[in-house]
């Protein structure tokens, strides 16, 4: 049910899958409103006058006008969409592209302009001028007139929301926000009973018992997008057996190679093998649904872009250690998962490949750091970030991973900040943790 609910997603979130609907729903729309002005009279003196077209070469002039705006404004979208996906691949990062394809307006209104083109298409196609079955529908004129006036006001938002979007500090914002969103809805989640303790658990002890070993091979080469863990478990539960699993999601495979081993007591079919690859989803390129280290690689390489010497933009990479931030604060005061899984009867079923406290550390401040050699600034707020990570942290070993981050950003202070009362004002403060 996940699997299908991680492809649902990615549907979503490409740029034809939302027009097309719109366009399905404008054409059942003019049959619906087409045989409504068959069936019924509108008034066409007084107030109706102003709403209701009782001349055929109006009828049509109405229909021709708006469709042919309509296509022509469409076509404007598209380059104005195209022009927005270049410059934030160009500025910001080639993997900020689908970020924009994510956004709901924008698939809106490519969809909502091309509708209005075949709905004004459809409906012209009905006016008939053959007396005395003479057919205008005025319903469905109507209709297009209010859609053509709600598309005009969509322009301008459209337009006011592309303008926003590009801007580095939305960008940075919408990244962070993404980000958060992922976190409180990874960690919550459960494969399965985890145990909080790893120090009786012999793990040796518990393979031992299996009497046979197969080896789980990568059917083609590319990235590990999504696990469907549930159904991974209820699998290997059904059979009694151990799962050991050596990659997580965001890893490139390749094909042939050893993605895990399942330990069991039967000899397993092919077919019983496949059940199992099922539950993986391998693509072309990265997925966020659940590498969170992906997300934090796009906020990363939008700090990396400012701090290149051809764009020397530190107030972005500044942005982005903020919100990194805020992450890493959140992460500090949870729980990471347990690598190892217990199904309902509180036996071994798999043994995952997780992220820790450490890794996430790592991915959000280790190229930042790497590239902020000589920019003072920069060095001077990650320690600072540093140290409000650290008085958060709920755990000892959140502790020691963040003493190493201030020991390693000390350590790049004195050897790039040629200042002396700089580096004096970086010392001092690794000193709130360097001296505890």
């Amino acid at each position: 049910m996940k699997k299908l609910l991680f492809f649902w997603n990615e549907l979503k979130a490409t740029f034809w899958f939302i027009p097309v609907l719109i366009i399905l729903l404008s054409i059942s729309l003019a049959i619906v409103f087409v045989y409504t002005d068959q069936i019924a009279t509108f008034p066409r003196d007084g107030l109706g006058r102003f709403f209701f077209v009782s001349s055929v070469d109006s009828a049509r002039s109405i229909l021709s006008t708006i469709s042919g705006a309509m296509i022509g404004v469409a076509g404007t979208v598209f380059s104005v969409t195209l022009v927005a996906l270049t410059l934030a691949s160009s500025q910001l990062g080639p993997r900020l592209i689908k970020n924009f394809m994510y956004v709901r307006l924008n698939q809106i209104v490519l969809g909502l302009y091309i509708s209005t083109y075949l709905y004004c298409l459809i409906v012209l196609n009905t006016i008939q001028e053959n007396p005395p079955h003479t057919f205008v529908p005025s319903l469905s004129i109507l209709l297009a007139i209010i859609a053509a006036i709600a598309n005009i006001i969509l322009l301008i938002v459209f337009i006011h929301r592309i303008a926003v979007s590009i801007q580095a500090d939305k960008v940075i914002s919408d990244v962070s926000a993404s980000i958060s969103k992922q976190v409180k809805l990874l960690f919550p989640e459960k494969m399965g009973n985890e145990t909080d303790s790893e120090k009786d658990l012999y793990v040796d002890d518990i393979m031992s018992e299996y009497s046979g070993v197969i080896s789980v091979k990568c059917p083609k080469s590319g990235y590990l997008q999504y696990i469907d863990n549930k159904s991974l478990l209820d699998a290997v539960s059904g059979s009694e057996e151990l799962f050991e699993l050596h990659y997580r999601p965001g890893d490139y495979l390749i094909e042939g190679i050893e993605i895990g081993k399942l330990y069991t007591n039967e000899i397993r079919g092919k077919e019983n093998l496949e059940k199992i690859l099922f539950r993986f989803v391998i693509g072309k390129t990265k997925n966020p649904q659940q590498d969170l280290e992906f997300s934090i690689h796009q906020m990363v390489e939008i700090a990396a872009r400012a701090l290149s010497p051809g764009v020397n933009d530190p107030y972005t990479a500044i942005a982005c250690i903020n919100n990194l931030t805020a992450t890493m604060c959140y992460l500090s005061q949870v729980t990471f998962p347990s690598k190892y899984r217990f199904d309902d009867k509180n036996e071994l079923r798999i043994i995952a490949d997780t992220l820790d406290f450490e890794g996430v550390l790592d991915a959000s401040f280790n190229q930042i750091r790497q590239f902020s050699a000589g920019n003072t600034a920069v060095i001077i707020r990650l320690m600072e970030v540093l140290l409000i990570i650290y008085d958060i942290a709920a755990k000892e070993s959140y502790k020691k991973s963040i003493e190493k981050h201030v020991k390693m950003t000390l350590n790049l202070g004195k050897e790039s900040i040629k200042e002396k009362n700089d580096l004096e004002d970086l010392i001092k403060r690794s000193k709130k943790i360097m001296a505890e």
